[in-house]
């Protein structure tokens, strides 16, 4: 892997590498360069993920002709096609290097071992949704049953904005979470269940099933199955898997450019 990464630097196939490497102790993002490839020699690969993809977001905006290469497990591969499919990154500009993953329910014949979750205490499961249950198990319970559950769930929030930050496929230039018609500024908890509902229909058709904005709550809101809750609906309507190839989401029926105008009423 270091061998082909160096390749790849040498050769000009990318223009930089994002990857692992060891910083105090602690496995965290790095771009390798050409100018420093040495450094290659230090690239790590381990449980540690972080949204690279998101990086190459950011640096593909600020020179749309760089050509990155990246580490990329089934997950990470899924946020690029999503990414791809939004005018988010060009496909022929990034070049991801498949490594072994955690893999999720959302590839066939897999469980996602790293993302299983810690054993819900029991308050939580008295009260709450335990974060490792599936959604026949979530849906099982009354309509009643699930709104209290859910919005116990839903107040813990201290509106850290960490899901929103790390998702992979959060890219709008203005975020509906910070509008204020809809979030109130200044008030925590937010809004209970606005807050959440909002994001979550944003995830419709574009959650990966990564699993890092649960990672990133420091409330062990069980945020991953509620957008896979949603998410369920391009499924079923459409037929949809998020991120299972490049082809055109459903939901982006815009295209490349807006060709509606205005009509009289």
């Amino acid at each position: 892997m270091k061998k082909k990464v160096k390749k790849w630097l040498e050769d000009g196939t990318v223009d930089l590498f994002l990857g692992y490497k060891i910083d105090c102790g602690h496995p965290l993002p790095h771009c390798f360069t050409r100018e420093e490839l040495d450094d290659v020699d230090h690239l790590v690969v381990g449980e540690t993920r972080y949204s690279l993809e998101k990086i190459a977001t950011h640096l593909a905006k600020k020179d749309p002709n760089l050509k990155i290469g990246l580490l990329a497990r089934d997950c990470n591969q899924r946020a690029i096609n999503v990414l791809t499919i939004w005018h988010q990154l060009d496909k022929e500009k990034i070049f991801p290097l498949n490594v072994n993953c955690c893999p999720s329910p959302i590839k066939p014949q897999a469980d996602c071992s790293y993302m299983s979750g810690e054993t819900a205490a029991s308050y939580k499961l008295q009260v709450g949704i335990d974060n490792a249950m599936d959604i026949e198990s979530a849906d099982a319970f009354s309509d009643r049953e699930k709104n209290i559950r859910w919005m116990y769930e839903f107040q813990k929030c201290i509106k850290c904005y960490g899901c929103r930050n790390i998702c992979p496929v959060c890219f709008c230039a203005e975020c509906t979470l910070e509008h204020k018609d809809l979030i109130g500024p200044g008030r925590l908890p937010p809004q209970v269940p606005i807050f959440h509902l909002v994001r979550a229909s944003h995830m419709v058709g574009r959650c990966i099933d990564c699993g890092l904005c649960e990672d990133a709550c420091p409330m062990d809101i069980p945020l991953r199955l509620l957008y896979r809750k949603v998410n369920t609906i391009t499924m079923d309507i459409f037929d949809y898997n998020t991120g299972e190839s490049c082809e055109q989401s459903p939901l982006s029926l815009l295209g490349d450019k807006v060709t509606l105008s205005l009509k009289p009423m």
